[in-house]
């Protein structure tokens, strides 16, 4: 009975937002106001357990996210991500124009956030292609690939940062696995399969695409922009703090040698909250007063980024309020009873249960979010990897992106596609994200 009251809330979710156009953030408070009816949770503790979950989401999750968010928008504004994506293409030459785009994507995807990468690359991708002549989706693929993989498994991102959070999960554990899985998921996702691309659908590796929607871009002369090498510190400082506090941490248990004052404060810079802040406050020095641009601009870069974030934080935390009325309700207890005593890894279950929830909802950070309150009370039965199970349900949530995600009418708008093409091409690529994800963590998990 409680599956099938989360399946109805699942189906009424997909016709507020697909049927009735619904905000999403509106769509997933009524669901969960439902849905909390449903399952019978007393009149006077729903209210108390949607804004629980809301806040409990968002508590963690917005520092990092907001501070993210203005890193990323000093690394755009100043010109930084243009000069890192340029330099590897003269770098790495015509012959190597994809492993170009994918390192420059996967360095800059850390930094900015999916749609903000995307937007950001696009107008370079195409400006490259018309230099080079070669397919825009040619260079498209591999862009998409890191970007995505970076978004599905990467902190700062909302995904794995919110997953982490709410199981409980060392968040440096996770960037450090991540980068393990990302690194060989996004070869085969990007050069590897733009071959096997290539000949599903010949012709969409004709098409011209349009980025008149986009507006009109902020162009830069390379020579205004700043350096390579301080561009890239910028954007890796949070992954570089939050991995020197993490091996610290594992060394110390490993080797134990004594709790310290250096320790405690290595460790404490290499927490993500504090890792951000620094980060955020180089990037106001690298990427603007540096380079002597006055502080009020740069300060207006940071207010845009939050504005521009404002939606998304919402609907994260009404997937964080859904989350908690399915733990509330007992849903989350019922499905731990149903797979006590089989033999089926958390790390499995929780990439399936996310995978049908990104199917089903379109949005990889709601199917992740919802994925937790289910999978979150079988835990405790097991001494399953934390950071494992959280990787394991971002690479889930990303899974088959199709007509109810605003990431597939992106890519199939920008570079021109037709439905078929859109589906052979981004609708595949992120189901080899997931597939592929899922393999190496799975590997992992028997090493650590």
């Amino acid at each position: 009975m409680p599956l099938l009251i989360v399946a109805f809330g699942i189906v009424a979710l997909l016709i507020l937002i697909m049927f009735f156009k619904l905000n999403t953030f509106v769509s997933l408070i009524i669901v969960s106001f439902g849905v909390s009816l449903a399952l019978g949770i007393p009149l006077d503790n729903i209210v108390k357990t949607i804004e629980s979950g809301l806040g409990g989401t968002l508590g963690h999750l917005a520092l990092i996210f907001g501070l993210g968010a203005m890193l990323g928008k000093l690394l755009s504004d100043s010109g930084g991500a243009q000069r890192i994506a340029m330099t590897l293409v003269n770098k790495f030459g015509e012959k190597n124009i994809q492993w170009a785009v994918v390192t420059a994507s996967f360095i800059i995807g850390i930094a900015l956030f999916f749609e903000v990468g995307l937007v950001l690359l696009i107008p370079i991708i195409f400006a490259i292609s018309r230099e080079l002549k070669v397919s825009i989706l040619y260079l498209g693929i591999p862009m998409g690939a890191a970007l995505s993989v970076t978004h599905g498994f990467l902190p700062p991102h909302p995904g794995p940062t919110a997953i982490a959070g709410e199981l409980g999960a060392n968040l440096g554990h996770v960037l450090m696995y991540g980068l393990i899985v990302s690194i060989p998921t996004v070869i085969i996702a990007g050069p590897l399969f733009t071959k096997v691309a290539k000949k599903l659908v010949p012709e969409a590796f004709t098409k011209t695409g349009d980025i008149r929607s986009l507006g009109e871009q902020k162009e830069f002369k390379l020579e205004d922009t700043p350096g390579f090498g301080i561009s890239v510190f910028t954007a890796l400082l949070p992954v570089i703090l939050m991995s020197i506090g993490t091996i610290i941490t594992l060394l110390q248990k490993t080797i134990g040698f004594p709790e310290n004052a250096l320790l405690r404060g290595i460790e404490f810079i290499g927490n993500a909250d504090v890792s951000m802040l620094i980060s955020l406050l180089v990037a106001v020095y690298t990427m603007g007063l540096a380079r002597k641009i006055p502080i009020k601009n740069v300060m207006e870069s940071c207010a845009t980024a939050i504005s521009n974030i404002g939606m998304m934080l919402l609907i994260i935390g009404g997937g964080g309020a859904f989350k908690q009325v399915l733990i509330d309700g007992g849903v989350g207890d019922y499905v731990a009873e149903l797979f006590q005593g089989t033999s089926l890894s958390p790390i499995l279950l929780a990439w399936i249960i996310a995978a049908i929830l990104r199917v089903s909802l379109g949005s990889a950070t709601v199917a992740a979010l919802t994925t937790t309150g289910l999978v979150l009370p079988m835990l405790g039965q097991s001494d399953v990897n934390l950071a494992l199970v959280v990787l394991a349900t971002g690479a889930g949530s990303v899974i088959a992106s199709h007509v109810n995600d605003a990431g597939f009418w992106m890519f199939k708008e920008y570079f021109g596609l037709s439905m078929k093409e859109t589906f052979a091409t981004w609708t595949l690529l992120e189901t080899i994200i997931s597939v592929v994800g899922l393999g190496v963590i799975l590997l992992l998990s028997v090493v650590i």
